[in-house]
């Protein structure tokens, strides 16, 4: 067993709290499954739950392939990684699939596998990946921000593009990763500047041609005004109902929470294994559990920064911070909307939302950033062991001065002149 638990490298602490939401996971998504079978009449409750437990375990699977492949390695797929990433996206805008009657153009089907996923999962790490990689592959050259615009406008486009019309919160919240991460980095305040001037620039003119021209309008154009106009307000629509189940929700599970399974919303919430999973836990556990899931959330980010921090180069400590803030950047907009601080997104929970996407990509995400915290153990083991090789030559020539100066020492004894002298 021991032997098996070493193979599990890495920032220790991180895998603890990966493995406690995976576990949590299992009693709310089996409260929601009550109602999706019950209700909705989806499936049956065993069936779901060895679904979530089926995406979990390949999670970890994944988890632990990727943290034992060296990090470095990542250098030279970051930056041609976006380009079929980014094709994919394409595609999937393209062929307009459906899931149940309702427009599902943000997933792809595999049809050997018969699986869907989003590929807009992979397309933000692609993009993370591949601003890591300029970040540290230019640190120290002098650029101009026509040239800077060229190396990092052209992979976001392709990769936001696709993905925007479809999903604007994954879109606005790879924005504003990137922005971070272009900031952490050091890339110039005032290059910065004139891009969030150009962007909102663009979405001011996007507006107002939306507004003039509705056709000339991505489908979900409305859906986002909407949320945005009704957001905090009182008004009856879908929006509303699940934002006031939501609410519902938490305010039942005051500070203790109903119990384990006995949640009563969960039976009007639509998506109270996903989007909504958080209220569901409040209900559940109270204001103790739904405080205690965002300190872990909040401790796993802060591991995130000591790995970015402790990181054996530029690459890594950027790589590092940018897949870390996204996911818990992630998991604060689940929670936020479920409270009403957000506008509603679909954004899960990551780790407890039931899916395969978003479990699976979240699993690849942590896994490079255990692969450079287990590159940062292999530094200090060798830096021990050069340490440990030092402390022993020297150990070793304080013997052989030792061993000579007794030499001396006899070899003046044993001559007749000393001898004398010491008379």
């Amino acid at each position: 067993m021991r032997k098996l638990l070493s193979q599990f490298q890495g920032d220790k602490a991180i895998w603890a709290y990966v493995v406690l939401l995976a576990l949590f996971s299992f009693m709310p998504v089996f409260s929601a499954s009550t109602n999706l079978v019950h209700v909705v009449g989806t499936g049956s409750i065993i069936g779901l739950l060895f679904k979530h437990f089926g995406h979990i375990f390949v999670g970890i699977v994944i988890i632990f392939f990727v943290h034992r492949i060296p990090f470095d390695r990542l250098k030279y797929l970051a930056p041609i990684a976006w380009v079929p990433v980014s094709l994919l996206l394409f595609i999937t805008a393209l062929q307009g699939m459906m899931i149940g009657g309702a427009n599902a153009s943000r997933w792809i089907k595999i049809p050997l596998l018969n699986i869907s996923f989003q590929p807009s999962s992979l397309g933000w790490i692609a993009l993370i990946a591949y601003i890591s990689w300029f970040l540290w592959r230019f640190a120290d050259e002098k650029y101009t921000f026509g040239w800077s615009l060229l190396w990092l406008g052209v992979p976001t486009a392709f990769i936001i593009g696709p993905v925007l019309p479809s999903n604007l919160s994954t879109a606005a919240i790879i924005l504003f990763t990137i922005g971070l991460l272009l900031f952490v980095g050091k890339y110039p305040t005032k290059y910065m500047t004139k891009i969030i001037t150009g962007c909102a620039i663009m979405v001011a003119l996007a507006i107002g041609m939306f507004k003039a021209f509705p056709d000339m309008a991505p489908s979900r154009y409305k859906t986002w005004e909407a949320r945005f106009s009704r957001f905090g307000s009182e008004d009856k629509d879908e929006d509303r109902y699940q934002i006031e189940n939501a609410k519902i929700a938490i305010a039942q599970g005051q500070m203790f929470g109903v119990g384990p399974g006995k949640s009563v919303q969960k039976n009007f919430l639509p998506q109270s294994s996903s989007d909504f999973i958080y209220a569901i836990i409040v209900e559940e556990f109270g204001f103790l559990g739904g405080i205690s899931i965002l300190i872990v959330y909040i401790l796993l980010l802060f591991r995130f920064l000591v790995v970015s921090n402790k990181a054996p180069n530029l690459f890594g400590k950027y790589l590092a911070f940018g897949l870390g803030f996204s996911i818990v950047f992630q998991a604060f907009i689940n929670m936020g909307v479920a409270v009403e601080i957000f506008p509603t997104t679909g954004q899960p929970l990551p780790l407890v939302s039931s899916g395969g996407t978003s479990i699976w990509m979240t699993c690849v995400s942590l896994g490079i950033i255990l692969s450079i915290s287990r590159k940062e153990e292999q530094v200090k083991e060798q830096l021990a062991n050069q340490e440990k090789k030092q402390e022993e030559f020297k150990r070793i020539l304080e013997e052989q001065q030792t061993e000579e100066d007794l030499k001396n020492e006899n070899d003046s004894d044993d001559n007749p002149i000393y001898a004398v002298l010491n008379k």
